[in-house]
């Protein structure tokens, strides 16, 4: 192994070293926040219409405050295409795409040995390019829901979050009624909105970014 290589790998672990101490740092009067970055992928299952769309990859970028485990962040969302069918056999696709309606915010129990997380994330969910049959349909450039849908993401009872190593973040949400879809408002709220819908993503690789 190089010497280069050798550097690298000290630096490394001292920054993972850093990170540690001071999360660690619990209860000590001097309030510290803390940046990282971790990598997320995983998906959604849309109730109302039996289907599973991507979620990231992505990036999800935090800032934590190691006296109370409050983080705020940003978890920008790439779109996708959905597709499923119409009372059985009517074939319908779409553009999918998410647009952030605030930052993420949650907490991360640090004191805890099995340090759950609870956050919330926040988006307008955003329809354009649809097909039924095979045939488009004019929806226009602004087809979203009405208002931003929230999304809760949270550690499974039992299970754990590692600031680096990550976890498994889980929740159940509500999708509202679209506005702006043309002549397809009337149908997108036929099919799309209602309850029962989940998210299930894995969160790895979490690298602290030293203050520069």
């Amino acid at each position: 192994m190089s010497v280069r290589s050798h550097r690298w790998m000290r630096r490394a672990a001292a920054a993972a070293a850093g990170a540690a101490l001071a999360v660690g740092s619990v209860g000590t009067a001097q309030a510290a926040e803390l940046d990282f970055l971790h990598d997320v992928s995983g998906t959604s299952y849309i109730a109302s219409t039996d289907s599973t769309i991507a979620v990231g990859p992505t990036t999800l970028s935090t800032t934590l405050d190691n006296t109370t485990g409050n983080f705020t962040g940003h978890m920008p969302l790439p779109g996708t295409r959905t597709k499923f069918e119409v009372i059985g056999f009517i074939p319908v696709e779409a553009d999918v795409a998410f647009v952030e309606a605030a930052p993420v915010t949650g907490d991360i129990d640090i004191r805890n040995n099995l340090t759950p997380v609870r956050s919330t994330a926040s988006y307008y969910i955003k329809l354009s390019n649809i097909k039924i049959v095979g045939f488009p349909t004019f929806t226009g450039p602004y087809c979203r829901t009405k208002n931003p849908v929230t999304i809760p993401a949270n550690t499974p009872e039992g299970e754990s979050f590692n600031l680096l190593k990550g976890g498994t973040l889980q929740g159940d949400f509500t999708i509202g009624d679209f506005q702006n879809c043309g002549l397809n408002t009337w149908l997108i709220n036929l099919l799309v909105p209602g309850s029962g819908n989940t998210l299930n993503v894995n969160v790895t690789n979490g690298r602290y970014i030293p203050a520069s």
